[in-house]
């Protein structure tokens, strides 16, 4: 998944991006509101963890705002502020969950998985899993499945699968697995991405009749059935 962190506390978000991205997941950092903003307003990101008291702006306008301008993206909202009419503020204001700090790092990281599985219909089921067809990764686990057969993924492979199982169904393109797999935002100009997804193929795939991953020469790739 790839991450909003809108915290104006150096450390605490470093340590937050650190655990993160040892999760396999993308995290961004704005460290005031005004930036949180605009982050979430020119990227697509899969939850935003938004500190409530920043400089510039605070962190329920923030939400306040996305949720007027129609946007869905759920807000795990953090704060030092834990009295039930503070926590009852910050969920009406349209934050999805409210976790108060201090905070174990385990909570917070299954509060954000809860929220992504929430948001995400395609391919998620109740068991904290991702499923196309046969192939299935359990989230907690990470743990990769077909047709009841263990499939070994590298750290890197992981991320990408879950990122196209998170989109099943949906064209891919080069530029979106950069930013969201890579944390790239820029072209490297080499085939990166495109060994690692043959990498990711020939797992998946390979042993199997059916195939799930698929190449749209030109435009991108897409996981699910052939059309």
């Amino acid at each position: 998944m790839r991450l909003l962190i809108i915290e104006d506390d150096v450390a605490a978000a470093d340590y937050l991006r650190q655990g993160l991205t040892e999760s396999g997941h993308v995290a961004d950092i704005a460290h005031d509101g005004e930036t949180g903003l605009q982050f979430t307003l020119q990227n697509d990101y899969d939850v935003l963890l938004v500190d409530r008291m920043l400089p510039g702006r605070d962190g329920l306008s923030i939400v306040r705002m996305l949720r007027a301008d129609g946007r869905t993206t759920p807000v795990l909202v953090l704060s030092a502020l834990g009295q039930v009419d503070q926590r009852v503020e910050g969920l009406r204001a349209g934050g999805d969950d409210y976790l108060v700090k201090p905070y174990a790092f385990s909570e917070l990281l299954a509060r954000v998985d809860a929220l992504a599985r929430r948001a995400q219909p395609a391919g998620a089921v109740t068991s904290g899993s991702l499923k196309i067809d046969d192939l299935e990764l359990d989230l907690e686990r990470r743990r990769v499945t077909r047709a009841g057969q263990l499939i070994r993924l590298q750290p890197r492979e992981l991320r990408l699968l879950e990122y196209l199982m998170r989109r099943a169904g949906r064209i891919v393109t080069r530029t979106m697995l950069l930013e969201q797999v890579w944390d790239l935002h820029f072209d490297p100009q080499t085939n990166v991405v495109d060994s690692q997804i043959s990498r990711l193929r020939a797992k998946i795939d390979r042993d199997f009749d059916k195939p799930l991953l698929h190449t749209l020469r030109g435009i991108g790739y897409r996981l699910g059935d052939d059309i």
